[in-house]
């Protein structure tokens, strides 16, 4: 009877890694994927090669914790997300863009930011008087309802400087 329950074919390290890649579906936290991917890779090792049962548990260990490693300190991190979709309005201020569509006296232009800003890269903006131009550079200083007031870099530049005097 113990003998049966040290028997574990290839078939049953695969079954296993499909099952936890299809409970990864329904549990997004990437915790699964990485035991079920070990689970395939032993089920294919163990299919070409004659490894004992512990053996196989000791690369699937060893696997599920390198990949886990891999996963928290190489891949992650690059997917970390630079939005500030969800924040308040107020992170909005200060950031930098770049006019795409010139804003009128009676008519709102647009922003374009390099990484989307509260969930959008481009915004309706107006200026407080100031002329800027297609391609400027420009600093969001206030915002009202759904349109930023911005100011251009150089002006910026200029009420900076003269804080520092």
């Amino acid at each position: 009877m113990m003998e049966m329950l040290w028997m574990i074919e290839p078939w049953h390290w695969l079954v296993l890694g499909f099952i936890l890649l299809i409970i990864e579906m329904f549990v997004p936290t990437f915790a699964s994927l990485w035991f079920g991917a070990a689970a395939i890779i032993v089920a294919a090792l163990s299919w070409l090669l004659p490894i004992s049962v512990s053996v196989q548990i000791i690369i699937w260990l060893v696997l599920s914790a390198i990949f886990l490693l891999a996963w928290f300190k190489f891949i992650k991190p690059l997917s970390v997300d630079r939005t500030k979709a969800g924040l308040g309005g107020s992170v909005i201020v200060g950031e930098t863009g770049m006019i795409i569509v010139q804003p009128q006296p009676d008519k709102a232009g647009t922003v374009r930011f390099s990484v989307p800003i509260v969930g959008a890269a481009e915004w309706m903006c107006r200026t407080t008087g100031e002329p800027v131009a297609v391609g400027d550079r420009v600093v969001v200083t206030d915002i009202v309802g759904n349109e930023l007031i911005v100011s251009s870099m150089k002006s910026q530049a200029a009420i900076n400087k003269d804080m520092q005097l």
